[in-house]
């Protein structure tokens, strides 16, 4: 793109400032090629003339759109440059208070200096599983990107951390460690991730201390090898160290601290344990006083001690030893008070019995005098003798200080060699990732070999992380195919090579030390000799000859050689050393022992453990000899080896960087300091990644992205179905230099600036479409303006104009008239005129015409004529030539044929003559015959077979003819049966004509009663209108008192409803609490049981070692098993510590304790539930009590119990039967397996109808009775009716108030209403004792059954025969289409006849036996149709007696005789009981439990089928009073349903199966449980199921716990399976498509960790919904737990949802907002769709609508932070700044959120209290209630299933 194109008027642009670094301006005319100086407007109003550089004439960096500006990857900024990615930075930093950006492949974290919300376990948990460029940049993505390409790649990975110190390393590195530990978890149980953890806060303790840029500085570099097994959890970790900074033992700057630990000791000093170091405060110290700043705001170094000595334990280091650590560390705090006095220059002393050297040489467990000898001498040795010389004080105290650094180097490598003893694993390391945590670049105003030995491991770091984005630039180019140039980037081998090359600074170095006279001057001079004007990196001070100046990759560092030598030497006097190897105190000689073949600190291998690395052999073992050359090694060669080691372990990783940057010197939190993060970003390589990605193709889009955001400059026609080949087009038009973008296989490569000028087409476009809106609704809205002047200037106009025109057409009138009356005059002189020459001219035109007509016609006649006389003569012609030829040629055949005949004659007569020629006729004619013979016999006795074929077929034929006929004859015989049926029924109208007859009389006699009753009625209603008008005075006097009653009973009543509320919410949430708190310590207590089981199953592993060969097991194992879990479940709670003790003997301390804690939080629990509930039964059996009181009944007679017996005993004997017809008709249907047993007259067939005949005469025996019994009821009734009165007042104030609630006072009044409503007319009181009404009612009743039975009759009889209709239809089709297939085979050969008879008769054969069948099958359903009315007419005939001997009085049944009744025998009914033997057991659960699949076998069953039967058992036990039966049958299926689930516990169908039948089988036993609460809903069969003699309420609490369990289970497993769908579902997919824009994504989209398998969309959760609902309601759950289970779903969906929309940037846009609601709109469909509305699950979501609604709400004034404040009232203060942070526009017509108004929504809200957490807990699992649900279904009906393979059990 040429520059006057994009530096164009108003193009924004970066210039430099001495200040700012960079500042922002404005062009205020077009640049045109030439210009030198460029016209500029500041961002501060103030106007620039900038001149450009004559010599490069370089431009200044374009700005990025505002819309690119903040965005989570540099790399997605159109232009990339310095000013670019400072600005990015500092917006995200300071307005979005975002401390994470990619850059690439590096995350930059910049220091907030404030503790940020943001590294909990609900964001771990967040990043957990997701792609790195899916989310908000975090140092959690990075680790899970690492995570994630170990376990896909197989390859071992590498987190680099670096940065200055105070940038925050150290927590990155933390924080990345914290993440493996929490999301891999340990393989073993031996907590290995608290133990890698547990590493920091040790090695922090003696490796961190404070410096002037950072608190917790770490003065040594790590790198931690976490190692993982083949399923990825850490088994084990390795740390390797790196440069020590021991001069900060010795020596601290002004406001500097020594390392922690001395630090801690001394603030810890007054505790018992560390009496004997005989410590104080620090500032009596001189190792810890000299940096005048001992205390660190804000931290307690008491508490940190505390930290740190529980970590030592975690990681093993025992007591002791860490007292010794302490010991030494003690020392050396007192041998830094060791104080020298000077005797001469040369010479000097310690004082005598010296306290500090006596307490250091007391703590060591040396010997005073040899050590104080040796801290004043040294030892010389020559090549003849050894002596000893005094030393100088300064001597002395550099000899000193030299101990105690290098007794604490020893010391601190120790501490390492233990932590990685502790992290080691047993197990074999599949992979592991190293994390980093280095130093980085460093520049002082006085530097020296610490900060040359940085810098030097940064040049290392930066060429490997040049070559590694290099590398990754290559593969993308590559993958893509598209052509690349190499690209040229800073290389900075050549300053490698000037410090570690042959005869480089560090082999100076060492050469110099090797030198009995070398000192820092001379290595100085060396070094210029060597380097000086010979490398252009390495330079001379002009002020000095002891420095030099190396031009590192960051900036050139001044070195000052002073000091170099001394620390590469590191020197240490060995006699010293020997003192302390001879130490008494243990300890001591262990950090001296293998001297020799130690390496220094710095060593890669200091922990004595091979390196997981590819190194080899050879580098990690030693030639034996050659230790004394290894101990004298220096400093800087012991470094150089370990960053080779380092760089070789890196190499054969995958390298990850964190880039972390200081914002300002003075730790102010959220403070951006430009110059000091410039200066970052140029050390830390960044802006090189930047420099890099922008030499080739930066910006990159896949063909979708680009199309669905640049669609607006696209035309109509342009638009093809291949996306690649538009986007292609659209470029060519677009951008005209090719070079500027390249099309690789899935996206488009843009060079630097390419989509800066995209988006300002796409910008001008939408501005060019906005203008033209607006001016066409401006045009629209002037339009209507002119539209209502224009109507007024017509109104006035029509009024002129009318006048005008009235009198322009009285002109026109008058003018029109007279024009008439002319045109008529001329129209009859004319029309005269034509009629005159019309008439003259038709008579010529007719002579004319007559006389060529005449001469036409006579020619035509003649011509006719002449034609007919040739026709005839030329026909006569024809016919004479044809007969001659014909004479002619016939005569011609007879001759030739003759002369032919009389050849061929003489041939003949010649050939008779001879003999041969009769031979050669005869020959083969015997052959012939012979063969013709026998055709015929063959052909007659196939004529004889087909014929008796024939035969028999006729015979068949006859046969079934005979069948059809008897047939017809039978159904003759039914349809006289019908007309005798039409009979009776013409009988029976003739009694109903009798019957309206005497119903006419009766209703002439009711007319005459009803006029006398309208009389009375009359004088009744005169009477009661006068006193009604005297007691409206009464009233109006009784409403005015009542009305002040009221209104004060309504305002006490408002306020105890109040109060009565808030009481009820406070104890509803108290209760919800407490019940979370219990299924939470239910769940704990769950997870540690199967921790118990899986230790104890590995116990019996290790201590039974199978024998070889098999070997039983025992069977009564999981009996005992299962007993012992259950007794640890429901026994007292003062044997649980007992039981407890054995099993965990095994376990770690801390879970014991734990374990312990949870048992006594359960205990308490337990006591506080047993006391409610005792108070429940309490208040229960008060209530009882007084509704027995109540509601007593007056006990039944011996007589009334003796008529239902009897009754029962006929329904038995009656049941009895219908099972003995049922049992015969199988029989005879077993009998005969051939088509004729179903046909009408078969056995079968008679038996069936014999049975439905007898049911329907005891059918209709029942009626009658159903029918007499009616009658007596009405006549009881309406007789006992009218004696009735009303109740009294005060027992219905005593009823009303017993009753609990509105809705039962509503339902009882309007029964009252119903049953005090009397007609207009009361009948009842015509006579005394209402007998003419009673008649009337029970002949009307009469009737209406009668009629009604009539009317059902009629139906049937005419059903009957319409159907023996169709069958003679049926039959007659038939016997037609057997004629006509007859004579059809009759007119066929005799094969084919035959063929096709006999494959006429199988298919009617099949038609019969299907039609059969399906007869057979109708009449199964109407016997089980009618056995079902039966035994419903028998329940109601027994009901309708029960009520009957009720209703009867005693002296009733005295006098009424006693039908004799037959008394069968007793049958035997089915009690609801399931028996089974004891030692079957095992079987019943193993096949009810164990083996069932709900997908299988279960699907089929009656829902809860399993709990049913398992219940029917324990009925059966108790019934026989067994309770070792009950116990162990409660307690194998407690336990096999655990062992069920947690075998299959993540198929969702097992646990909802089962979570189904534990509900089912607990409201079973509350059901039968006999207790008066459950059994108010059950029947009277029901009640007399209920359990006797054992009662199992502790079982049910046994029970309910397993159900939480499950519940909880159930929603692990819904949310395992929604999880991966929610945030594709909710978020990343468009439902509603193009109403989101794509912004530049960067290249964090190419290191995506996992491969896209197929986006979810909101149909695809909405599908999983179904499958679950539909799941749980095949499988029977109680509505209110699918709910409840529905709700937890939606809770989950919601969570998930906001907790990726807070920490997706790119997710936070108005447009997305939309999204949202209306995917949360189709959530809100489905529950309506599935009636859940009320099931609380919207509520879940009502934080996610807010989210989406603050989206999309106005964010500029004040009254919008007011609407916003109240609108979130669901979101935390936390969660709305946080999303208007985030928010960023689509497009450049949105404005960003402006940082007051940010400020206003905080300053609105600080009074609100919510919890500080940003995300919500998606874990969290509402507490579950399981409300008691009885079941309808009867005991004795269940029938047990063969398939469950339960033969063994039987019904009781």
């Amino acid at each position: 793109m040429a520059a006057s194109e994009l530096y164009t008027k108003f193009a924004r642009v970066w210039i430099p400032d001495p200040e700012e670094v960079w500042k922002s301006a404005e062009l205020l005319k077009d640049y045109k090629p030439g210009d030198k100086v460029l016209l500029l407007h500041l961002e501060e109003g103030k106007d620039l003339e900038y001149r450009l550089d004559p010599k490069t004439k370089e431009l200044p960096h374009l700005r990025n759109p505002d819309i690119l500006v903040g965005e989570n990857d540099l790399t997605a900024l159109s232009y990339l440059h310095e000013p670019a990615v400072l600005h990015n930075l500092r917006v995200r930093f300071i307005d979005s208070k975002l401390i994470y950006t990619y850059c690439g492949i590096v995350l930059v974290a910049i220091n907030p200096y404030e503790q940020l919300p943001i590294y909990g376990e609900d964001i771990i948990n967040a990043y957990s599983g997701q792609n790195m460029g899916d989310m908000d940049p975090h140092i959690f993505a990075v680790a899970e990107e690492a995570y994630k390409q170990m376990a896909r790649d197989e390859r071992n990975q590498s987190i680099i951390v670096s940065g200055e110190s105070g940038a925050g390393k150290t927590v990155s590195a933390k924080y990345a460690m914290r993440y493996f530990a929490t999301v891999s978890g340990s393989a073993s149980e031996a907590n290995v991730e608290e133990k890698v953890l547990a590493s920091n806060p040790i090695m922090e303790s003696i490796g961190n201390a404070k410096t002037t840029r950072n608190d917790n500085s770490s003065r040594f570099g790590k790198y931690i090898e976490i190692g993982f097994d083949k399923r990825y959890r850490i088994i084990g970790a390795n740390m390797r160290t790196y440069l020590l900074e021991k001069s900060r033992v010795v020596f601290q700057a002004e406001e500097e601290r020594n390392y922690h630990i001395f630090y801690q000791l001394c603030a810890s000093a007054n505790l018992p344990e560390f009496k004997m170091l005989r410590l104080g405060n620090a500032n009596n110290f001189h190792y810890t006083k000299q940096g005048g700043s001992p205390v660190i705001e804000g931290v307690d170094d008491t508490k940190e001690m505390a930290h740190t000595r529980q970590a030592c334990t975690l990681l093993g280091i025992s007591e002791s030893y860490q007292m010794g650590i302490f010991r030494i560390l003690a020392g050396i705090l007192h041998l830094g008070n060791v104080a020298f006095t000077s005797r001469d220059s040369d010479s000097c002393t310690i004082p005598p019995k010296h306290e500090p050297l006596s307490i250091f040489c007391d703590l060591m467990g040396v010997d005073y005098e040899e050590m104080c000898h040796w801290l004043c001498h040294r030892k010389l040795a020559t090549t003849t003798e050894t002596y000893i010389k005094p030393i100088s004080k300064l001597q002395a105290t550099n000899a000193r200080d030299a101990l105690a650094k290098h007794i604490y180097a020893k010391l601190f490598n120790w501490i390492v060699d233990h932590v990685n003893q502790a992290l080691h694993s047993a197990v074999k390391q599949h992979s592991f990732i190293g994390v980093l945590d280095i130093y980085g670049f460093e520049t002082f105003e006085i530097n020296s070999f610490e900060q040359f030995c940085i810098n030097y491991a940064n040049e290392k770091l930066q060429q490997q992380f040049n070559m590694h984005v290099f590398k990754l630039e290559q593969e993308e180019y590559m993958k893509e195919q598209i052509p690349w140039t190499l690209i040229d980037f800073y290389d900075n081998q050549p300053c490698i090579n000037l410090i570690e090359s042959k005869l480089g600074i560090l082999d100076l170095l060492d050469e110099e030390c090797k030198m009995p006279k070398g000192t820092d001057d001379t290595w100085a001079q060396k070094l210029y000799n060597t380097h000086l004007n010979k490398c252009a990196l390495f330079e001379k001070p002009r002020l000095s000859n002891k420095a030099f100046i190396i031009q590192h990759f960051a900036d050139k560092v001044e070195y000052q050689c002073e000091g170099f030598l001394e620390k590469n030497k590191d020197t240490v006097f060995e006699e010293q050393i020997k003192v302390l190897k001879s130490s008494k105190f243990k300890m001591l000689p262990e950090l001296f022992q293998d001297d020799e073949k130690a390496i220094s600190p710095t060593s890669a291998t200091s922990s004595g453990r091979t390196p997981l690395t590819r190194t080899p052999a050879k580098l990690t073992k030693g030639r034996p000899g050659q230790t004394a050359k290894e101990h004298k090694k220096t400093v800087g060669h012991q470094f150089r080896n370990s960053l080779h080691l380092l760089m070789e372990t890196l190499n054969a990783t995958t390298p990850h960087y964190v880039r972390c940057i200081k914002p300002n010197d003075f730790k102010f939190p959220f403070t951006f300091d430009e110059k000091r993060a410039v200066q970052q970003l140029r050390a830390c390589g960044v802006l090189e990644t930047i420099r890099i990605s922008a030499a080739g193709f930066p910006s990159r889009w896949t063909y979708q992205e680009f199309f669905s955001r640049y669609r607006v400059l696209m035309k109509q026609k342009d638009v093809l179905s291949d996306r690649k080949q538009t986007c292609k087009n659209v470029l060519e038009k677009l951008i005209a230099d090719k070079d500027k973008y390249q099309f690789g296989k899935t996206k488009i490569f843009f060079r630097a600036g390419q989509v800066a000028y995209l988006e300002k087409l796409r910008a001008d476009k939408l501005r060019a479409a906005c203008i033209r809106i607006q001016k066409t609704i401006r045009g629209w809205l002037l339009r209507k303006k002119y539209l209502r002047m224009r109507k007024a200037a017509i109104i006035v106009q029509r009024y002129v104009r009318g006048y005008q025109a009235r009198c322009y057409a009285k002109f026109l009138r008058r003018t029109k008239a007279a024009t008439i009356i002319q045109k008529y005059w001329r129209m009859y002189i004319v029309h005269r005129r034509y009629k005159i020459k019309r008439m003259a001219t038709i008579v010529l035109q007719s002579y004319l015409r007559g006389y060529l007509a005449r001469n036409r016609y006579r020619k035509m006649l003649r011509e006719h004529k002449a034609v007919i006389i040739q026709k005839w003569v030329r026909g006569w012609l024809a016919r004479i030539y044809y007969r001659r030829s014909m004479h002619a040629i016939i005569y011609l055949q007879c001759c030739f044929r003759r002369m032919m005949a009389k050849r061929e004659l003489k041939k003949l007569k010649i050939e008779a003559r001879s003999v041969e020629r009769y031979k050669k006729l005869h020959i083969g004619m015997e052959n012939k015959i012979m063969q013709l013979q026998r055709k015929v016999d063959e052909q007659n006795k196939d004529y004889k077979c087909l014929m008796e074929k024939l035969t028999n077929l006729e015979g068949i034929y006859t046969s079934e003819t005979e069948k059809l006929r008897s047939d017809l004859e039978r159904l003759q015989l039914s349809e006289e049966e019908a007309k005798i049926a039409t009979g009776r029924v013409l009988s029976l109208q003739e009694e109903i004509a009798k019957l309206r007859k005497d119903l006419e009389q009766t209703q002439s006699e009711k007319k005459s009663i009803e006029e006398r009753a309208d009389r009375y009625k009359q004088e009744t209603e005169q009477l009661v209108s006068n006193l009604k008008e005297e007691n409206t005075l009464l009233k109006q006097e009784k409403e005015a008192l009542n009305h002040l009653i009221v209104e004060q009973a309504k305002e006490m009543t408002e306020t105890m409803e109040k109060k009565l509320v808030e009481e009820t919410k406070q104890l509803e949430l108290d209760l919800n609490d407490e019940r979370l708190r219990y299924q939470n310590l239910l769940n704990e207590f769950s997870r540690l049981e199967e921790r118990y089981d899986d230790l104890k199953e590995e116990m019996t592993l290790m201590v039974n070692v199978p024998k070889p060969g098999h070997k039983r097991t025992d069977s009564t194992h999981s009996s005992n098993e299962s007993e012992y879990t259950f007794s640890s479940e429901i026994a007292e709670t003062e044997d649980m510590p007992l039981r407890t003790e054995e099993p965990s003997e095994k376990k770690v301390p801390l879970d014991m304790s734990l374990f312990l804690k949870l048992q006594k939080r359960v205990t308490e629990l337990e006591q506080e539930k047993q006391v409610m509930q005792d108070e429940l039964d309490r208040k229960e059996e008060q209530v009882l009590r007084s509704k027995a009181k109540e509601e007593e009944r007056p006990q039944i007679r011996g007589a009334e119990l003796e008529y239902e017996s009897l009754k029962r005993q006929e329904l038995e004997s009656e049941n009895k039967k219908l099972k003995n017809e049922l049992n015969e008709l199988r029989k005879a249907l077993s009998e005969k397996s051939a088509p004729e047993v179903t046909a009408p007259g078969a056995p079968a067939y008679r038996v069936l109808m014999e049975q439905l005949t007898s049911v329907s005469e005891e059918l209709d025996v029942r009626k009658e009775e159903v029918l007499i019994l009616r009658s007596q009821l009405v006549s009881q009734k309406e007789a006992i009716q009218p004696k009735n009165t009303m109740t009294d007042s005060t027992i219905l104030l005593e009823d009303v108030q017993k009753m609990k609630d509105k809705g039962e006072i509503a339902q009882a009044y309007i029964g009252l209403k119903e049953t005090n409503r009397s007609p207009a007319m009361d009948c009842h009181e015509l006579n005394e004792d209402g007998e003419l009404w009673l008649v009337y009612e029970g002949l009307k009743q009469a009737n209406r059954l009668l009629e009604s039975q009539l009317q059902s009759q009629k139906r049937s009889h005419e059903n009957e025969a319409e159907a023996l209709r169709g069958e003679i239809q049926s039959l007659k089709e038939e016997n037609n289409r057997q004629q006509q297939l007859l004579a059809q085979n009759l007119q066929l050969p005799p094969e084919a006849r035959i063929e096709a008879s006999l494959q006429h008769e199988i298919t009617r054969l099949t038609n019969e036996n299907l039609d059969l069948m399906e007869q057979l099958e109708k009449q199964d359903k109407t016997v089980r149709k009618l056995k079902k009315q039966l035994k419903v007419f028998a329940k109601k005939i027994g009901e309708l007696e029960v009520g009957q001997m009720e209703n009867i009085s005693p002296g009733q049944i005295i006098d009424e005789p006693i039908r004799p009744v037959n008394i069968p025998r007793k049958e035997k009914d089915f009690q609801g009981m399931l028996e089974y033997k004891k030692e079957d057991e095992q079987k019943l659960v193993k096949n009810l439990i164990l083996e069932l699949k709900p997908r299988g076998v279960a699907v089929n069953l009656i829902p809860g089928l399993p709990a049913y039967i398992l219940f029917m058992c324990v009925r059966h036990a108790d019934y026989l009073n067994d309770d070792q039966k009950v116990r162990s049958l409660l307690t194998s299926t407690i336990n096999s349903i655990k062992k069920v689930l947690k075998k299959r516990g993540d198929d969702f169908e097992t646990v909802s199966f089962w979570l189904s039948n534990t509900c089912r089988f607990l409201h079973c036993l509350k059901q039968y449980s006999g207790e008066e609460g459950f059994m108010k809903h059950n029947t009277s069969r029901q009640n007399e199921h209920c359990l006797t003699n054992f009662d199992l309420a502790e079982y049910r609490q046994v029970l309910s716990d397993l159900a939480i369990q499950i519940y909880q289970q159930l929603v692990r497993v819904l949310e395992n399976i929604l999880q991966p769908m929610i945030v594709s579902g909710m978020l990343e997919h468009e439902t509603i498509q193009g109403v989101s824009g794509v912004k530049p994504t960067g290249l964090r989209k190419r290191t995506s960790s996992i491969a896209d398998e197929g986006t979810y969309t909101l149909d695809s959760i909405l599908r999983q919904l179904n499958s679950f609902h539909s799941v749980m309601c095949q499988h029977g759950m109680d509505p209110e737990l699918i709910k409840q289970v529905v709700k937890q779903m939606f809770y989950i969906v919601g969570a998930i949802t906001l907790n990726n929309l807070l920490l997706r940037k790119d997710m936070c846009s108005w447009s997305k907002g939309m999204q949202i609601r209306y995917n949360v709109s189709q959530l809100e469909e489905w529950l309506r769709d599935k009636n859940l509305m009320n099931s609380g699950a919207k509520e879940t979501l009502e934080p996610l609508i807010q989210a989406a609604q603050l989206l999309q709400v106005k964010k500029k004034t004040d009254d919008d932070a007011e609407a916003i404040c109240s609108m979130c009232s669901a979101l935390t203060t936390a969660q709305i700044v946080k999303v208007l942070n985030l928010y960023t526009p689509v497009n450049e017509f949105e404005e960003r959120v402006s940082v007051s108004f940010i400020r206003t929504i905080q300053m609105r809200l600080r009074d609100r209290k919510d919890s500080p957490q940003l995300l919500m807990d998606a874990k969290h699992i509402f507490p579950v209630t399981f409300p008691f649900n009885p079941s309808s279904l009867a005991l004795e009906t269940i029938q047990i299933p063969a398939s469950l393979g339960l033969g063994f059990i039987s019904r009781v």
